[in-house]
């Protein structure tokens, strides 16, 4: 089998001992051509020495946003060398990374990033993919029309030959337009989509979401049914279908979808899967009966539905111990916490709420924290602290003040 390891970091510490031994061996293992990216200057630079060094080894310069809190103007003029030189085939390793909260600011790590596109245009590469780069860099930053005439312009570089990456930006185009509630022309690209590839499950789907929210339901049930067809016992397309179905209010035709499969007869559906059918039906019993087999299956799901189900029957104490049980043998989880503390909430143990929605906030994933910062404030008003509910509920409303709800609240804490 003829090889090409695509990213690896033989520049890394973890080869001081062995690197030049090991890449010499990667020849008769059948490794035939590697792509070793940098990650910050140095790195960048050991990655051309060693493409100089051994012929099958080529290298991308860039700096990682994780890396680029030292950043200096000055870096582009010693990364353009670097790129110039004949072994570079890319600059990278770049983008952005939100996810660790002691990453760079992110107006800084877009700075550097776009510092970085336009050194990768510069150098000639492909750009198409350029664009298709800054079209998913404006995704992340919720810039969806900024995005779409990115990708728009991806899409414009073809020579009129369809090829993988124009299924790609028109699918990333179409997740654009629907962002930006540009509804029937997400629609539009999904028929296109579909006319070339008819086996395509996605675009049916997605296809059916924006169906949906076009209030065309015979549409859209025609495509999850094409979706079911096509690929019966992917039992989390399934629930993502009845999930969209009973959001637009038409959860009675969704659970007749979930009831199907549970009396399909399907010998391969494991109890994760059938436990959060239970769930979805509201069989809470079924659901944690089989939820407790699969405790381990499906992950920190599967101890979520878990303990959301013994909610359902308000057992909080037993659903307590199961996020509990979880925290002992894992890593923290955001979700698990929110939920642990909802449950201590309605057993009245206002205080471990409270240190069960804290500790879920001091997460490096912070996509729950405006849950968890709304839910840390209801804690401290159950705790009768309205002065400190009200000074962050006043901060919360500058992170996030479309909240109605907050909005409320902030007035009643404002009499208190």
């Amino acid at each position: 089998m003829r090889l090409f390891d695509t990213h690896a970091h033989y520049d890394s510490g973890a080869f001081n001992a062995d690197r030049l031994e090991v890449l010499a061996s990667m020849p008769g293992q059948g490794v035939e051509l590697i792509l070793n990216p940098g990650c910050d200057l140095d790195s960048s630079r050991t990655a051309v020495e060693l493409a100089e060094r051994f012929p099958f080894v080529y290298a991308a310069v860039g700096v990682h946003p994780s890396d680029c809190g030292p950043w200096e103007d000055s870096w582009v003029e010693e990364l353009r060398a670097l790129a110039a030189h004949p072994r570079v085939k890319a600059v990278g390793e770049i983008g952005l990374d939100y996810y660790w909260k002691e990453n760079p600011p992110h107006d800084f790590q877009q700075k550097v990033f776009h510092t970085q596109l336009e050194l990768a245009e510069e150098n000639g590469e492909n750009m198409r993919l350029v664009d298709r780069a800054r079209g998913i860099a404006y995704m992340g930053l919720t810039d969806y029309e900024q995005a779409a005439v990115c990708f728009e312009e991806a899409l414009g570089g073809s020579d009129g030959l369809v090829q993988d990456v124009d299924f790609d930006l028109n699918l990333y185009l179409a997740a654009a337009y629907t962002k930006s509630e540009r509804y029937s022309e997400a629609e539009d690209i999904y028929d296109a989509v579909l006319a070339l590839r008819p086996g395509e499950k996605d675009a049916y789907f997605l296809r059916g979401n924006v169906r949906m929210v076009q209030g065309n339901y015979e549409g859209a049930k025609e495509d999850f049914d094409k979706v079911i067809s096509m690929d019966p016992k992917n039992y989390d397309r399934l629930i993502e279908i009845y999930q969209v179905m009973d959001y637009f209010g038409y959860g009675e035709t969704g659970r007749e979808y979930l009831q199907t499969a549970l009396t399909s007869g399907d010998k391969d559906m494991d109890k994760y899967a059938s436990g959060r059918i239970h769930y979805y039906l509201g069989e809470y019993q079924s659901a944690y009966l089989d939820l407790e087999e699969a405790r381990e299956k499906g992950g920190v799901e599967s101890y979520l539905y878990l303990g959301k189900s013994y909610e359902a029957t308000g057992d909080y104490n037993y659903a307590s111990n199961v996020y509990n049980s979880y925290l002992e043998k894992n890593e923290g989880n955001a979700e698990i916490y929110n939920q642990l503390g909802l449950c201590e909430m309605a057993k009245g143990e206002y205080r471990k709420a409270l240190d069960a929605f804290q500790a879920g906030m001091q997460l490096q994933n912070v996509t729950m924290m405006q849950t968890l910062s709304f839910n840390e404030i209801v804690a401290y008003e159950y705790l009768g602290d309205y002065r400190q509910a009200s000074i962050l509920m006043e901060n919360y409303l500058k992170n996030y003040p479309d909240d109605a709800q907050a909005k409320r609240e902030y007035e009643f804490l404002s009499t208190r």
